[in-house]
């Protein structure tokens, strides 16, 4: 028998577990994806595009310049004649209408970018849109370049060309180049290495409207002190350039009251917006980057070790789970303990790629400040020849104008050194920046450690003595990547029912402010309702639900630990031991093999055109009614992902609990639907026991009747 209103909640039930099952396996995809993804499709999907949205507004406002001020010059005769003092000669008409049209299709072309990074205009609309535009404008002014330097010559040796024509230039080859990048973007999204959508955070999406937002602030400053000073506008714009970049070289200052009195608030303004441009660069560069390409250094350490273990005949079975008591006897170890093998390797693995990583990005973004300097310095001696430069004269103005000392006694007066030196300098002082952030987790940490150490032996005694900090420092230096500090923290003890880490700057989320203190509470008042459940449980000497109860608050008591440790600097790395545990309250035993599987040697991405699914991940099955199977070595390992450790726990242990209690209000509602059912059929049973009841008696007296 059906009962009316039943079908619709039992297939709404359906849909969520269908639901949360699904949700699961997509997290789990997606932490392996997130380790397969290969760092140049990265490059291609999220920083090119952050690149051209840097650089196409760059180099709009180098349109402009080249736009606002005639292309050619006559230099006067005499004493102290030079070409940034020349007599303008006007440009032909069909030049500037030619340069206009490159302007209006260069915008056109940053608008559609702009909008696609703002997800209001699609993909496949924006980017031919914007990489047409851009080709489009830098065809354009290439051809006006090549044009007025062999077409419009003037007779005579005192022609030049003025800042406007290099400005040209530069803008034409930063058009050129944003494209080309824009083109591997597009073709890696047509070949489905990624979404044909642009997955920024909010500082990266906001790059773009932040360094349109410098430029117009640099030329409108420009256009201000230019009417208040007097000077050419292009000789503004070099002004504002070096004060808004804090480099003060000084052959530009203002000489009126009015001119110094707006240079006040201008100032400011300009350095608080290019901190926002160069903290959106940072962000790209230091954390998204470093993270992505952290992660690949990481899986190439982790396939070399395992090919050097796989060499070895008596490592090579410790690879393997231990599946029978005559392995683990013939191995000297139980699973657990190979498991614990398999996770001091990763953490070797990740201390080794952290400290590579650390150095290979100072060597990169230092390379990167070296060539600015010296390639810098060559173009300031060719570009100032006229004032006898000599090449070590040019390394020392591009060295004090790089790390923004500005002596002011070597000075650009050309009309290419001053293009030539906005453009450089707009290159330089970001890079500084990203230089000097490396520096801090590299050379710096060294030199502060070890001012750190001299302080201690010295004038600043520590907590140990002496000869403990000697034995310290000695096992620091002898150790390799900081095995011996790994082995000394597995140690420790886990938290929660095993007892709390210390030693951690245990500030972890207070960045949540509210919102953690919010669920810190609700997490109490469920701890102290399962805990209440647990004793109710026991007194009727319900067995069962008491350690469903006490289950329960083990999970809640660890979500709060596990709450503490977000945001924690440096980040929180649990033990072996805290590892276990946890993945004990998540349903997952280190002791046994059943989830355990051979780490893979190679993993490749099976979304990828081409990729097939390695042979050890295609022979586990992940369906939803078996155990999915994984390695502390494999893509698999909660601590080969992007996702801190924390998070990764916060998140299982929150998707644990959300099961449990949703079952148990299921198990809850099924109770009542039973004790309703079994009410209902009782008073029906009890109606018709009262109908037959009257119907004998009816019967009885109708047959005294008769017979009377």
């Amino acid at each position: 028998m059906n009962d009316p209103g039943l079908d619709e909640p039992i297939q709404e039930t359906s849909k969520d577990v269908e639901q949360e099952r699904k949700d699961e396996m997509d997290f789990k995809k997606e932490d392996e994806q997130a380790f397969l993804n290969p760092s140049r499709w990265w490059f291609a999907s999220t920083a090119f595009p952050l690149l051209a949205g840097t650089f196409g507004p760059m180099a709009s406002a180098f349109s402009v310049c080249a736009l606002v001020e005639n292309w050619r010059v006559i230099v006067p005769h005499g004493p102290g004649g030079n070409e940034a003092h020349g007599y303008n000669v006007k440009d032909p008409g069909w030049l500037i209408a030619i340069n206009t049209i490159s302007l209006v299709f260069a915008l056109g072309a940053n608008l559609a970018l702009l909008l696609n990074m703002a997800r209001r205009l699609s993909f496949s609309i924006a980017q031919p849109i914007t990489i047409i535009g851009w080709f489009i404008s830098s065809i354009l002014l290439i051809a006006l370049v090549v044009t007025a330097t062999y077409s419009l010559k003037l007779p005579g040796q005192d022609r030049a060309l003025t800042q406007a024509f290099y400005y040209a230039i530069i803008a034409s080859g930063l058009y050129f180049i944003i494209a080309a990048l824009m083109c591997i973007t597009v073709y890696g999204a047509f070949k489905g290495h990624y979404p044909k959508e642009f997955k920024l955070t909010m500082s990266q999406r906001t790059l773009m409207l932040q360094t349109i937002s410098f430029m117009v602030y640099m030329l409108l400053g420009a256009l201000v002190f230019y009417h208040v000073e007097g000077w050419q506008y292009l000789d503004a714009v070099y002004f504002t350039n070096y004060t808004l970049l804090t480099v003060g070289i000084g052959d530009y200052a203002p000489q009126t009251h009015t001119g110094r009195a707006l240079l006040f608030p201008y100032a400011i303004g300009g350095i608080v917006i290019l901190g926002l441009v160069v903290g959106s660069i940072r962000s790209l560069v230091l954390e998204r980057g470093k993270k992505k390409l952290g992660r690949r250094i990481m899986e190439k350490k982790r396939e070399a070790l395992i090919r050097k273990l796989q060499k070895k005949h008596d490592e090579r079975p410790k690879l393997h789970p231990i599946t029978s008591k005559e392995k683990a006897d013939e191995l000297g170890m139980t699973e657990r303990e190979r498991r614990k093998f398999e996770f001091e390797l990763v953490r070797q693995i990740q201390d080794n790629a952290n400290s590579r990583q650390k150095w290979n990005a100072l060597f990169v973004s230092g390379s990167a400040w070296l060539v600015l300097w010296l390639v810098g310095a060559v173009v300031f001696w060719k570009a100032e020849h006229a004032q006898e430069w000599s090449y070590f004269g040019a390394l020392y103005f591009a060295y004090t104008s790089l790390l923004t000392i500005g002596f002011g006694d070597y000075k650009n007066f050309s009309n290419s050194g001053k293009p030539a030196f906005v453009f450089w300098s707009l290159l330089a002082v970001p890079t500084l920046t990203i230089v000097i952030s490396n520096m801090g987790d590299t050379v710096v940490k060294g030199i502060r450690d070890l001012t750190d150490y001299l302080g201690e032996f010295t004038v600043l005694p520590g907590e140990n003595s002496t000869k403990a900090r000697t034995k310290q420092l000695i096992s620091n230096v002898t150790s390799k990547f900081g095995k011996d500090q790994a082995k000394e923290d597995m140690m420790e003890e886990p938290p929660g029912a095993l007892g709390e880490k210390e030693g951690n700057d245990n500030t972890g989320g207070q960045k949540h402010g509210a919102l953690t203190s919010a669920t810190d509470r609700f997490a109490n008042d469920m701890e102290k309702e399962e805990l209440s459940a647990a004793k109710t449980a026991e007194d009727r000497g319900d067995e069962i639900g008491k350690d469903r109860h006490a289950y329960h608050y083990q999970l809640i008591r660890e979500f709060r630990n596990v709450m503490k440790h977000l945001d924690e600097n440096p980040p929180r790395r649990y033990t072996y031991e805290e590892w276990a545990w946890y993945l004990k309250l998540m349903g997952e035993n280190e002791d046994s093999h059943s989830s355990h599987r051979k780490a893979p040697l190679k993993v490749q991405n099976p979304d990828e055109d081409g990729a097939q699914v390695d042979m050890q991940q295609g022979s586990t099955d992940d369906k939803e009614e078996k155990e999915r199977q994984w390695s502390w070595l494999g893509n698999r390992s909660p601590l080969m992902g992007e996702v801190g450790e924390a998070a990764w726990v916060l998140e299982r242990l929150s998707v644990r609990l959300e099961k449990e209690l949703k079952g148990e209000h299921e198990a809850r509602v099924e109770e009542r639907r039973r004790l309703g059912e079994s009410k209902r059929r009782r008073e029906e049973g009890e109606g018709k026991v009262v109908c037959g009841g009257s119907s004998s008696g009816s019967s009885n007296t109708l047959d005294q009747q008769r017979s009377a």
